[in-house]
């Protein structure tokens, strides 16, 4: 196992998930001033949208953030690069797309690389790309995901067994018991997307908190599988319509239309869950009150030592 710590220069080997366009200098500082990595989403937001979190967020903390860049989705893919060197961030969080290309431009300036991939054989393009860290996401997560369905119980234990890189675990954690789970596996560290949204500072609107508070093991479904773009989300009456609209054939561009990050703002930052959606994870089913960034990950560091040292003890 190898520490991710001393190599992002955080406290905790927990990184925030991009978030898209729902991304804000609040939440991204609260989990960087609380020991791990917060991070911006990029989108499909203006270089100039992202510029201004950027700058909010370095003002309210000193401590290192990154960048997640979805290389495939981004319309401002070199406008993004060049913030990321323009502010001298820690790291770049790259995803949706071949990381290949970008991964040198960023080394050459000591910026940390962290690639987020779905398979062994995408890890292993990433570290041989120069990768620092892999983050692996597995099927559990919140908002769109791989068509290959892998869970993360499975998909960690096989991406440790491909790459010498430390590998960060995302999906389906959001409590100490999830982030000793994959320590025990082998990750060096978590990703959390959901358990944030659930957090004091996250400015989300009531009604994305509360219907995580108040999900069960059936509170997300999968939508887009008929359209080949397979995203998690809560179940919502607007998550009701879009399965409405697959099981009526709609068109993928119409689709990808109606799931835009348009309507996921109308969903997080409006509260209006019949006319847009909100993402969510498996582990929302698990999120029962709302804390601080800070609360959460010391409870979380808590409990992930309580668990490794029961399980040690079992085993003795």
């Amino acid at each position: 196992m190898k520490n991710i710590t001393g190599i992002l220069g955080i406290q905790y080997p927990i990184l925030q998930g991009g978030m898209g366009n729902i991304s804000n200098a609040q939440l991204t500082s609260a989990v960087s001033e609380a020991g791990g990595l917060g991070t911006i989403g990029a989108g499909t937001m203006t270089a100039e949208e992202v510029e201004d979190i950027i700058l909010e967020t370095k003002n309210l903390t000193e401590k290192p953030i990154a960048l997640n860049i979805p290389i495939s989705v981004t319309g401002h893919l070199k406008e993004m690069v060049e913030l990321v060197l323009k502010h001298d961030l820690a790291a770049v969080s790259l995803s949706a797309g071949n990381p290949a290309p970008l991964i040198p431009v960023f080394k050459e300036k000591g910026i940390k690389v962290i690639c987020v991939v779905a398979s062994a054989k995408q890890a292993l393009k990433a570290e041989k790309a120069g990768a620092d860290i892999i983050a692996a996401e597995g099927y559990e997560a919140a908002g769109i995901n791989s068509s290959l369905e892998t869970t993360t119980l499975t998909l960690i234990p096989q991406i440790l067994d491909a790459v010498n890189v430390p590998v960060v675990a995302a999906g389906g954690i959001g409590d100490g018991r999830g982030l000793a789970a994959m320590l025990a596996l082998g990750a060096a560290g978590v990703q959390m997307g959901t358990r944030l949204i659930a957090t004091k500072e996250a400015p989300f609107h009531a009604n994305y908190k509360n219907t995580l508070l108040e999900a069960d093991d059936k509170g997300t479904v999968i939508v887009g599988r008929s359209v080949g773009r397979v995203r998690r989300i809560m179940k919502t009456p607007y998550a009701e319509t879009l399965l409405m609209h697959e099981r009526e054939g709609m068109k993928p561009e119409d689709f990808a239309r109606i799931t835009s990050e348009d309507f996921h703002r109308k969903g997080a930052l409006e509260g209006r869950l019949d006319e847009g959606f909100i993402n969510g994870g498996q582990v929302s089913s698990l999120v029962a009150d709302i804390p601080t960034v800070k609360e959460l990950f010391e409870r979380m560091i808590a409990e992930a030592k309580e668990c490794l040292a029961s399980g040690a003890e079992i085993l003795s």
